[in-house]
């Protein structure tokens, strides 16, 4: 699948170069510290415990990037121009073990079988310096529904930030309008600062 949304060209990561997808994390910063493990950390880890490199493999054996034959990846890679730009994690909710454990935003006041694996979700968005406020994020949102859809996915969520006071440890889950764009609606509101956004594929509706 490699298909233009508002004219970024989209890509499954294992599509991507390895080193494509690096220069969207960058050399510095939150992006290349975390690696997109945010939610992907073992039991008894922390971003402590084991160097940003052992990350880095970690993201790479992930997204199978560099092997376009493969049948499995975990995200998608955006590029303008040639130019990689713009990183989503989107795969199957229980893939996330570290959400399933530790982060209450998907769970609080809800009746969700937290291994069901005909759930996705969509944990990050990141794009590179240089690309911001270009509409990366929700081009992206509007590829990772198509992406769900044609993976069998029965439904796909998001969980938002709802307030313009963003906190820099929030700006990876994107804004509640990035998900709105792309045909999501609020399901939950399990903090003043979060939401749930769903799109049930069997109605095309939240559910």
């Amino acid at each position: 699948m490699a298909r233009e949304y508002n004219g970024f060209l989209i890509l499954p990561a294992n599509q991507a170069s390895c080193d494509d997808l690096q220069r969207i994390f960058g050399t510095r910063g939150t992006g290349h510290v975390c690696q997109c493990q945010r939610y992907k950390l073992h039991p008894g880890e922390s971003f402590r415990s084991f160097p940003v490199e052992e990350r880095e493999l970690r993201l790479r054996e992930q997204t199978d990037c560099s092997y376009p034959e493969s049948e499995t990846t975990s995200g998608l890679v955006a590029y303008l121009d040639g130019e990689a730009v713009g990183w989503c994690a989107v795969e199957p909710r229980p893939e996330f073990s570290g959400l399933l454990r530790f982060f209450r935003v998907p769970w609080e006041g809800r009746s969700e079988e937290r291994t069901d694996a005909s759930v996705w979700a969509v944990t990050c968005f990141f794009t590179r310096a240089g690309f911001r406020k270009r509409g990366v994020s929700r081009a992206m949102a509007q590829a990772a529904v198509d992406f769900a859809r044609a993976r069998g996915a029965r439904a796909l969520e998001g969980y938002p930030i709802t307030t313009k006071n963003v906190i820099p440890e929030e700006l990876h889950v994107g804004t509640q309008g990035t998900f709105l764009t792309a045909g999501f609606a609020e399901v939950s509101r399990p903090t003043k600062r979060r939401a749930v956004m769903r799109i049930d594929f069997s109605t095309g509706e939240p559910s």
